[in-house]
């Protein structure tokens, strides 16, 4: 699957298979197949999910366990998952959990938060990593241990999801095996050149080193590619070009592994995964003291990309290409590695130094010249060397700054004798802080020398305002607190080689020795607790069982067709969108001359070719003489190839006007008086009269970045004319086809019935893809009519996320007051959306936020307003939770605010303001809350809340630069639109004469298993197995007229149609089964069709009321709430800012669940979406208002080693319940800032970045800086 390009999600992981010529064994490697040119897999082995198993066939165990333990939602993600399993169990047959972690460490997957894709591969591994508490070899997080007796003991409780028992034996036997042609070939190697002719490129893959060499002499400015890692993401993202490349992969000198009595030889064709492999050998073999640079490499490498970039990339591509966040090269700087080069005039040797680093012509290769190898010299007794390095998240992050530090000290002594300090992330390439370095040689290695060195080094390595990358203060603070670790870690050493004298070494403090201890990767571990079905209910009856998703070993094989699997059709053409480069400009002309005579190039679709409406007025399909941001689309290059489609658009010479103001940041709209649409406001009580009889007030500010969607399949469509009527077929990757066919009905101005929009799945949706598809639906269908070509439209990750928009950044100001027992008695909250630059559905959800600001409490005197402010960047939309997961984020920051004034925890204002008894909203719609308090109250106990809280103060107070937080969220959730029409829905069912049923209705597939649930509704209405039940696809042409499968209700709507329909076909059957009651089903319907009984039903459901009415203030907006809790605890490094998840506990009301294993699904997903929000996710834009961040490089959703360690859930959960690892963190902080007495401020921000935290942490560190 094609998801980002850039081999940073993994989805299109493939396993390629090669003879290793040394242990003349097959090695198997994954692999990202979107950056692996063809042509280097002469004499490879390339392995598919395809080529594994199918279901006509026959299925792997992979695929089997990883659909039965219901690890695939969307499944998009689901083969390049599959593959990573397959390739480690291939290498090795029963793997460690660490290796697992570590296989699945390079792909993404934003619908199931891990934990069941974790579990299947589990399966498969030797051991085990949980507690095994009291030698019975059960963790206590199973049936009967600790906390979870009391629930385990309750009859109706259940915590299997599926049998594992039931799963086929893995057998290596019937594996496949590697082609016997490709064997042969690879023990009798091809020496001769090959070279593979492209349009723009020429190919050339020497067979010997003396040909290689003399090609390089020959194309001195060609580059040599490996891994292609480095130079494939340049091409593909920056348009960087080379006529000719060399490819090293057949020279079996790059790859030579040399050991010596001082040092390590490594060929630099070695990839960084077989570095690894040697490095860690020699760690097993070598005494301690010689392999202090080779563990500091081996510690990076851990955490350097994915598995399957570090299979790809070379150890030279990585050094030559000498990044400034390469986590080696600082490293192997201060190890003193020496670069062997050589050419056809012979060999030299070079250091691996700063001049090297710097690019100084004099210290870096001639342009003859290639890498050989690298030695890296063993280290020495007195010598110590480290690493250190810090990312948005723990793993598969680029560094915001990392280092490489090494010391030896004079025997017996703790005088500097050398000392080098180099780091990367701040400067454009790998700094040395030489100067600083040759100052402190003489020194003793104490705290004087620590204060001196950390001033030397903040002089020396200087970050300009406008650094690479930014974060300025928050990477000079890094500087000098790596070195503060490092300082430590040497004084520890120093204490183990000096056991009888070290008394006049400066002390560590036992407080302070948490400083030396990184984070751990684990996999997260955890009960998954859902309500039995009856005892009576029927075998044949899957409502309420875990019935595994209906596409799931589809997912796992590959079968599953996404809107970009559908093959080529007859005469199809690429379309490819030109978007604006200015955030305000007038266009002042556009000329396409150039581009329409490239080759291939067919049409440029503008405005004027629009026969119908062009959107909106104030929101344009296709931009008229203005645009507002940077990403508006101007028009859009049709062509027959994509490849010249991306060519046509940069020949597109667009002339602009700028125009002023240019608004970016909410602050900025607020003082231009730039909104979207009126003020939303509730009140209730009289808050002025509140607040001068309260005993204390606080005022704060909250800001709440935005999120990208980053669905794995990014918005897609493809649209066919039918000869006749002007008929279109589009296929679209969409939430609501019925949008996307009204406004391509409107754009071409033909009417709605002759145009059908078909959506068999949807590759994650979260929102993204309710408005943005009609947009791209409707500019291709412009551009099929106009060229009478079917035209396919699928956008790479880059543009999808600079035109798409997503969640909205809030700012919110609060003002409470409060009586000193923390009894909240007036609230007033004011606050802002960033929509963007046209209204889209901003207006919709400063409503909605404004609707669910009180969240779980009942304040008598409330203010709620909120306005959408319209700013120069594109339009956010729709995402899951509506604005929920923004604006409850202030109230909750209210509710610690208090806690900190009161100096009570938070979890007792939390509950002394929460509601009690029934009562009404602020919005006058009565409630319950019993079962809120009983969500409340039930995860209180079981996540043993108050015994933990405990430990965790004890924790802090014996630990300084270490901090563990804990926090317990409730969570008030109201569930659908506020309109009545929103809640409609219909079904068509169709009972054939072979008995057979055919279940059509209005939701869509999006990974959330709505066609499985829609399923078992059916055969419970029926009572027949789900084996006779089939759904097709969501089709305009069979059930019209449907609202989008959005607000958590669509399960619920459509599964009141479905049953509607069949409580219709029953009632016709009644007299048919009266009559014959013994007889089989297919008797029946045979018997009706004869008796002419129509076998075809559409049911319907009117829908739930609800009204909002803004002048009154009041209404029913919502049909009903779901309540939860969620309790987390959370370990962070104050000198870092780093954060680990201990643990996670959701309870949440899930009324009687469909289908446990799916609801499950989304508990963990959202949850872990709404984690991701608070804590890594952070949307970045140039000046000029360009979004930087536009791919999984740069921006950052929770990984696999991003989930809690223990992950208890019971419930259906929002991403709200997410911000409970948000606010442990900012518990954990607290305690910090209590500890340094630093005054809090009560401005919150999200994400928790490591920024974020560090710099809260204040210190000797950030003061200096």
């Amino acid at each position: 699957k094609y998801a980002c390009g850039r081999g940073g999600c993994g989805a299109c992981t493939v396993m390629v298979s090669k003879h290793d010529p040394v242990s003349a064994k097959i090695r198997h490697f994954s692999m990202t197949a979107c950056l692996v040119p063809i042509c280097s897999l002469y004499g490879a082995a390339v392995t598919t999910v395809e080529g594994i198993g199918s279901i006509n066939t026959r299925l792997h165990p992979v695929q089997e366990r990883i659909a039965k333990s219901h690890g695939t939602q969307c499944g998009f993600c689901t083969p390049g998952m599959v593959m990573s399993m397959y390739t480690l169990l291939r290498n090795h047959l029963q793997p460690s959990e660490e290796q697992l972690m570590e296989a699945l460490g390079g792909n993404l997957c934003r619908c199931t938060g891990y934990r069941p894709i974790l579990t299947s591969g589990r399966t498969f591994c030797v051991e085990s990593t949980g507690c095994q508490k009291k030698g019975t070899g059960k963790c206590c997080l199973d049936l009967g241990g600790n906390d979870s007796s009391s629930l385990s003991r309750e009859s109706d409780i259940c915590t299997d999801l599926f049998v594992e028992e039931e799963f086929q034996p893995l057998d290596p036997t019937q594996e496949l095996i590697f082609p016997p042609e490709l064997l042969r070939m690879a023990k009798n190697p091809e020496t001769q050149t090959l070279a593979f002719h492209g349009e723009r490129v020429t190919w050339i893959s020497p067979g010997t080193l003396k040909d290689l060499l003399e090609l390089k002499a020959k194309h001195p400015e060609a580059p040599l590619i490996l891994g292609n890692t480095s130079l494939g993401r340049a091409m593909k993202s920056q348009g960087h070009f080379h006529p000719i490349l060399l490819s090293p992969a057949r020279i079996s000198e790059l790859s030579m592994v040399f050991k010596t009595s001082d040092g390590l030889t490594i060929g630099a064709g070695c990839s960084l995964a077989q570095v690894k492999d040697i490095l860690a050998e020699q760690v097993s073999q070598l005494p301690e003291e010689k392999t202090q640079t080779y563990r500091a490499l081996l510690k990076h490498l851990k955490s350097l990309a994915g598995q399957q970039i570090r299979n790809m990339a070379s150890l030279g591509g990585h050094i030559i290409s000498r990044h400034r966040y390469s986590d080696l090269n600082p490293i192997l700087a201060v190890g003193n590695a020496i670069l062997n080069l050589i050419s056809e005039e012979g060999t030299r040797q070079i250091p691996l130094n700063d001049h090297f680093l710097a690019g100084l012509a004099s210290a870096d290769l001639k342009p003859e010249e290639i890498l050989e190898s690298v030695y890296i010299p063993h280290s020495q007794k007195w010598e110590f060397v480290s690493a250190f390095r810090q990312a948005q998240c723990q793993q598969n992050a680029l560094a915001d700054v990392n280092a490489g530090m090494r010391v030896i000290l004079k025997e017996g002594t703790d005088t500097i004798k050398e000392l080098s300090l180099s780091y990367g992330g701040v400067g454009e390439t790998t700094i040395s802080a030489h100067k600083s370095c040759q100052q402190l040689i003489g020194r003793p290695w104490n705290e004087l020398m620590l204060e001196g060195a950390c001033r030397l080094l903040l002089e020396e390595v200087s970050l300009p305002g406008c650094a690479p990358g930014g974060r300025v203060e928050f990477k000079r603070t890094l500087v000098v607190s790596f070195f503060f670790k490092f300082y430590l870690e040497v004084l520890q050493e120093l204490k183990k080689l000096m056991k009888l004298d070290s008394h006049h070494y400066p002390e560590i403090s036992d407080r302070f020795l948490s400083a030396l201890e990184d984070f751990p990767i684990t996999g997260p571990r955890g009960v998954q607790r859902y309500q039995s079905v009856d005892s009576h209910q029927s075998l044949q009856d899957p409502v309420g069982r875990p019935i595994m998703h209906l596409s799931g070993l589809k997912h796992a094989t590959g079968e599953a067709v996404f809107c970009d699997d559908i093959p080529m059709v007859d005469r199809e053409l690429f379309m490819v969108l030109v978007t604006s480069t200015r955030a305000h400009a007038k266009i002042i002309s556009i000329d396409l001359s150039e581009a329409l005579e490239l080759p291939g190039v067919v049409d440029v679709i503008t405005a004027e070719d629009i026969p119908g409406t062009n959107g909106a007025e104030d929101d344009k399909l296709l931009a008229v003489d203005e645009v507002l941001c940077v990403g508006q689309i101007i028009c859009a290059v049709v062509a027959e190839t994509d490849v010249q489609a991306k060519s046509a658009i940069e020949k597109i010479k667009i002339t602009y006007e700028d125009l002023e103001p240019i608004i970016f940041t909410i602050n900025d709209a607020i003082k231009h008086n730039s909104f979207l649409c009126p003020e939303k406001k509730l009140e209730q009580g009289n808050i002025e009269e509140a607040f001068e009889k309260v005993d204390q007030i606080v005022e704060g500010e909250v800001h709440v970045g935005g999120q990208e969607h980053f669905y794995m399949e990014t918005q897609r469509v493809l649209v066919i004319p039918k000869a006749e009527d002007k008929e279109l077929d589009i296929y679209v990757s969409t939430q609501d086809p019925a949008h996307v066919q009204k406004t391509v009905s409107s754009t071409l101005n033909v009417p709605i019935n002759r145009i059908t929009c078909h959506v068999k799945r949807v590759g994650g949706g979260f929102g993204g893809k309710i408005g943005r598809p009609a947009v791209f639906g409707a500019i291709a269908a412009v551009g099929a009519i106009k060229t009478g070509h079917p035209i396919r439209l699928v956008l790479d990750r880059e543009d999808d996320m600079l035109i798409t928009g997503g969640r909205h950044p809030l700012f919110g100001k609060y003002k409470v007051g409060f009586m000193n027992n923390g009894r909240i008695k007036a609230l007033d909250i004011e606050c802002f959306i960033n929509g963007g630059c046209t209204l889209d559905d901003s207006e919709q959800v400063t409503e909605f936020l404004i609707l669910k600001l009180e969240n779980a409490y009942k304040i008598r005197n409330l203010r709620f307003r909120g306005r959408a402010c319209m700013t120069n960047l594109p339009s956010n939309t729709a995402f899951r939770g509506f604005g929920f997961p923004q604006g409850t984020l202030i109230t909750e920051s209210c509710i610690t605010a208090v806690a900190a004034k009161c100096g009570l925890l938070p979890e007792e204002i939390r509950e002394k303001n929460m509601y009690k008894t029934i009562d009404k909203t602020i919005y006058k719609q009565a409630f319950s809350p019993e079962t809120l308090l009983r969500c409340w109250n039930e995860c209180l106990d079981k996540s043993s809340f108050h015994s933990r809280r405990m430990q965790v103060e004890e924790f802090n107070k014996k630990n300084y630069w270490k901090k563990k937080g804990i926090a317990i969220i409730p969570m008030k959730f109201s569930v659908g639109f506020a309109a009545t029409s929103y809640h409609q829905a219909a079904a068509l069912v169709h009972i054939y004469t072979d008995g057979s049923v055919l279940v059509t209705h209005g939701g869509n597939e999006l990974g959330q298993g709505i066609h499985t649930k829609m399923l078992q509704v059916a055969s419970h209405e029926l009572k027949l197995p789900m084996s006779y039940m089939h759904v097709c696809e969501t089709s305009t042409a069979t059930v019209p007229n449907t609202i989008a499968t959005a607000a958590s209700i669509g399960s619920d709507v459509n599964g009141k149609a479905v049953q509607n329909a069949c409580q219709i076909l029953l009632k016709r059957l009644e007299p048919i089964i009266k009559k014959n009651p013994g007889g089989t089903w297919e008797d029946w319907i045979e018997a009706a069709f004869e008796q002419r009984i129509s076998l075809s039903a559409t049911g319907y459901f009117r829908g739930y009321k609800a009204y909002m009415d803004w002048e009154k203030g009041e209404g029913d907006p919502f049909p009903y709430y779901v309540y939860g809790a969620a309790c987390s605890e959370v370990e962070i490094d104050c000198l870092t800012g780093a954060h680990k998840k201990i643990r996670t506990d959701i309870v949440m009301d899930a009324c009687c669940s469909l289908n446990p294993a799916i609801d499950i699904g989304q508990v963990e997903g959202s949850f872990i979406q709404g984690m991701g929000l608070y804590t890594t996710e952070e949307l970045r834009y140039s000046p000029e208002g360009v979004l930087y961040s536009r791919g999984p490089d740069e921006y950052k959703i929770p990984t696999i080693t991003d989930v809690p360690e223990e992950f208890n859930g019971l419930g259906e959960s929002g991403m709200f319940l997410g911000s409970s690892v948000f606010f442990a963190i900012t518990d954990a902080v607290a305690a910090a800032c209590r500890e340094r007495d630093i005054v809090e401020d009560f401005i919150v921000k999200s994400p928790a970045t490591p920024e974020q935290v560090r710099m809260a942490c204040a210190d000797r560190f950030t003061e200096m800086v």
